[in-house]
């Protein structure tokens, strides 16, 4: 049973802000005989008109994959996009996401972009073809959600092994009259991982994205189900370790997803939820603790270095102090609002 003397202006604030409203919806519907009607009132009528988004972007899926299909491509459905097609349709509703990611092999990225500005999409970003990671972002003003393309895998290119990786770790699956590749439940689990603790930086600071937490609790009570074994053969070093580790750490605590000891045991990830926690109830700390990231400086320079020089990472200067404009640019992220973190 839920507490008696809860503040549900305060729940329901943060569930917005986390991008986690439409998932208190089992909750609702557990409870509803002891909740405030209002409050349920709130969250079914939030949850129906995710349905209905969902549902739309869902077709609009479809459409894209079909037209790419036309062209000989067979894209891989990442993050959200995945998640549309696998989850069953009472499901559809639960996840709020605000576009559709998907990946194509490096001699298809233009193709693809052909693709779908022949059925009435434009550019709205783009990054220059030279880019390490390379995007579009493509939008038509009846849909609900952009395209965002991409030719690599999310993350730190020094920490992505390319999409021949990410296609070896995929299934092909059936979208209405279209084909494409979703990948297996513990690469999806990974690459959500990635996308947290590295392309959003919560890593260096110390955020927490509930949303994705409650898509990495559903992977694992999934068929497949997380394989714990596969998914730290794909980490490698000291920082992808650390990282990875840090949210698996904050999976057991806060949604009590049985985590393997071995996983959830060492400093650094304990270290990094005891922050993720401080931050999110006292606000202030954040740029005081953003001194913290200096615990796996050392980790990011010497595994950048190896990929960047193919030398030793054994080398002077991976004490030094970030430059002027990486430290900018983390105290303008740390005390920004950003939408889905805590």
């Amino acid at each position: 049973m839920p507490p008696v003397d809860v503040e549900w202006t305060s729940v329901i604030g943060l569930a917005n802000q986390t991008l986690t409203t439409p998932a208190l919806i089992d909750f609702v519907e557990q409870f509803a005989s002891v909740l405030p009607e209002d409050v349920c009132a709130y969250i079914r009528q939030i949850y129906r008109r995710n349905v209905l988004r969902n549902d739309r972007l869902a077709g609009q899926l479809e459409e894209a994959v079909v037209a790419m299909n036309g062209q000989g491509i067979t894209p891989v459905l990442l993050k959200g996009a995945a998640t549309l097609v696998t989850a069953p349709d009472e499901r559809r509703g639960i996840r709020l996401m605000s576009d559709l990611d998907i990946m194509v092999m490096p001699d298809e990225a233009e193709r693809a972009v052909a693709a779908l500005r022949a059925i009435g999409y434009q550019i709205h970003e783009r990054t220059p073809p030279e880019s390490q990671r390379w995007y579009v972002e493509l939008m038509r003003s009846q849909d609900v959600g952009m395209i965002d393309l991409q030719r690599a895998a999310l993350g730190p290119t020094h920490l992505c092994r390319g999409p021949g990786y990410a296609l070896n770790n995929c299934l092909p699956i059936q979208l209405g009259r279209g084909k494409a590749y979703i990948p297996t439940p513990t690469y999806r689990a990974l690459m959500l991982i990635i996308h947290d603790q590295f392309q959003d930086f919560g890593y260096w600071l110390g955020d927490l994205d509930l949303r994705h937490l409650l898509e990495l609790r559903d992977l694992n009570d999934s068929g497949g189900g997380i394989d714990w074994n596969e998914l730290t053969s794909c980490v490698s070093g000291g920082l992808m370790k650390n990282a990875v580790e840090s949210q698996l750490f904050a999976l057991a605590e806060l949604l009590r997803v049985e985590i393997p000891h071995q996983l959830r045991s060492r400093l650094i990830p304990r270290l990094q939820f005891i922050r993720q926690l401080m931050q999110a109830r006292f606000p202030v700390t954040r740029v005081p603790l953003l001194a913290l990231t200096v615990l796996d400086l050392r980790n990011y320079r010497r595994e950048e270095t190896i990929v960047l020089t193919k030398t030793s990472a054994h080398r002077r200067g991976l004490w030094s102090v970030p430059k002027a404009s990486t430290l900018e640019f983390l105290l303008r992220a740390t005390t920004a609002v950003r939408a889905g973190k805590v």
